[in-house]
């Protein structure tokens, strides 16, 4: 019975040590890094927005959507302009992809509109979210587009005028047409001896 007791003890005393080893560990380990998120307005947990702002920012983001389009369109026609075939087809790809995106954020609309109607909530923050995330990315988007036609690193104007000066101590004439050697002038020798 003694030896009984002796081990049940010796449990009891590993068993502690096992508590205050993982309590410890846990202590002992890095904070998990809190994830990057969007600004608040832009990208909210679909559950956190109320019914009638989901409908609200919907809207809007359609209408941004819709404004973002116009100005790739208008990027692709300058790039058609200048006759450019590689920012043409850079901006065309972009241009694309928001259609693309624009299609399906207006039947989420739609489907948002219908889950609402119906008081059904996990499909209204699906179709939400979709509309949300669709509005990040139109905008990723319209920055590449104009990446593609270097309106952010500068932008030129069509009538762009440049006057040089040439300084007046630099020697004249082209440089990769030299002039003419001289012609020689051989004096024929005298027909006579006689001056």
């Amino acid at each position: 019975m003694k030896g009984l007791e002796g081990l049940v003890t010796h449990m009891r005393t590993l068993g502690m040590l096992v508590v205050v080893m993982t309590t410890g560990m846990a202590f002992a380990q890095a904070p998990a890094p809190s994830p990057v998120r969007p600004p608040p307005s832009v990208l909210d947990k679909a559950g956190d927005v109320p019914d009638s702002q989901k409908l609200e920012r919907s809207t809007q983001a359609l209408g941004g959507m819709r404004e973002a389009l116009r100005q790739v369109l208008e990027k692709v026609e300058e790039a058609r302009r200048t006759k450019d075939v590689v920012k043409l087809n850079c901006a065309n790809e972009k241009l694309t992809q928001i259609k693309g995106l624009l299609r399906i954020s207006e039947q989420a609309d739609v489907s948002l509109q219908e889950a609402l109607s119906k008081q059904e909530a996990a499909p209204g923050e699906h179709e939400y979210t979709k509309v949300m995330i669709a509005q990040q990315k139109v905008g990723q988007l319209r920055s590449e587009a104009e990446e593609c036609i270097g309106q952010l690193a500068f932008r030129t104007d069509e009538n762009l005028f440049v006057e040089v000066e040439e300084p007046d101590n630099l020697p004249g004439g082209d440089p990769t047409r030299p002039a003419p050697p001289p012609d020689l002038v051989v004096r024929p020798p005298p027909a006579s001896p006689i001056d």
